[in-house]
């Protein structure tokens, strides 16, 4: 008799992001315990050693709550248990920039970048359909652009480091059933029940509604849709990167700028910026806007200011980044 439809699921998911990890690279999953990252890092536990691929786990306490180590210390166990090794926990204090849960997400990576750099492995997260239909929303909510809206992709690398996402094509219902099929007991984190941030709302109820006005499976559709705009997305930022080559790499001519529909050269620009020192976080639609009238709608302005004391200016046929 072969596993719950539920863990083969999981099981395969986990087996084509193997695949696509270099050959002899260890792997490492993020596990907070809950039921998503502990049926991924079960299918990890099964699904390494038949791939001759060696794998650990990895989990982060963020302080935030009463206990918070001695959770980690049970997840570390679990892990161990499952067979993943090394197994361990990294304590990370999370600061204040731009609200909490974007602090928390930033001391999680930064943790994270560490423990596989040490390792040189890679490292898989536990997100779902659900998640990429959460973040769909939250970025629709936001006016953000395409790149926001097509959500999170499936693998990146970040500070050198391969993170893969295995579970975007499965919802949390199939990791639930996942544990239950192999009693394994999930911890659900209160934060994921706090509407005092807009994910737990978004989930508990814009989702929802929106499946009882406009019926089910929405969060399917909302994945589907992310997942086609970052097909679309991919292919822009291609074309942009010819682009900024073509345009001069540093000091841009205006003249093919001028020509480039407005998608790419936003992107042009944008890249421009950031290559000059401007911070991508805080650099907005509305500054490469005043950017971009500069070669469309240029009236004699002199130039625009940029976050990181960066700015944009028209000089002899050239669009110039440099310091304020």
């Amino acid at each position: 008799m072969g596993p719950d439809p539920a863990v083969a699921t999981v099981r395969v998911a986990v087996r084509h992001a193997l695949a696509e990890v270099p050959s002899g690279m260890p792997v490492l999953v993020a596990c907070s315990g809950g039921a998503d990252s502990l049926a991924l890092a079960a299918a990890l536990a099964f699904e390494a050693p038949r791939a001759g691929r060696p794998a650990g786990g990895v989990t982060i306490d963020h302080g935030l709550q009463e206990g918070s180590a001695a959770r980690a210390d049970a997840v570390v166990r679990l892990m161990y248990g499952l067979g993943l090794d090394p197994a361990g926990s990294v304590a990370v204090t999370v600061g204040r920039a731009g609200g909490p849960e974007a602090a928390a997400r930033d001391a999680r990576y930064a943790a994270l970048d560490d423990a596989a750099a040490r390792l040189g492995a890679a490292v898989l997260l536990g997100h779902t359909r659900d998640d990429q239909a959460e973040t769909v929303l939250l970025g629709l909510a936001r006016g953000s652009g395409a790149r926001s809206l097509a959500g999170m992709p499936v693998e990146f690398v970040r500070s050198d480091v391969r993170y893969f996402r295995p579970l975007l094509d499965l919802d949390r219902a199939t990791t639930r059933r996942a544990c239950a099929a192999q009693g394994l007991e999930p911890w659900d984190d209160p934060h994921n029940e706090d509407p005092a941030y807009a994910r737990v709302r978004v989930r508990r109820d814009a989702l929802p509604a929106l499946e009882t006005a406009v019926g089910p499976g929405v969060a399917a559709a909302l994945a589907r849709t992310a997942r086609m705009l970052r097909e679309d997305t991919a292919a822009l930022d291609e074309w942009a990167a010819r682009a900024h080559a073509q345009a001069g790499g540093t000091d841009l001519d205006l003249e093919v700028l001028a020509a480039l529909p407005r998608a790419v050269r936003t992107r042009v620009l944008r890249r421009a910026a950031v290559e000059a020192g401007c911070p991508a976080g805080t650099l907005a639609a509305g500054h490469v806007d005043e950017v971009d009238r500069l070669v469309t709608a240029w009236h004699g302005q002199r130039h625009v200011d940029l976050p990181g004391r960066v700015r944009a200016g028209r000089r002899c046929g050239r669009l110039i980044f440099g310091p304020a």
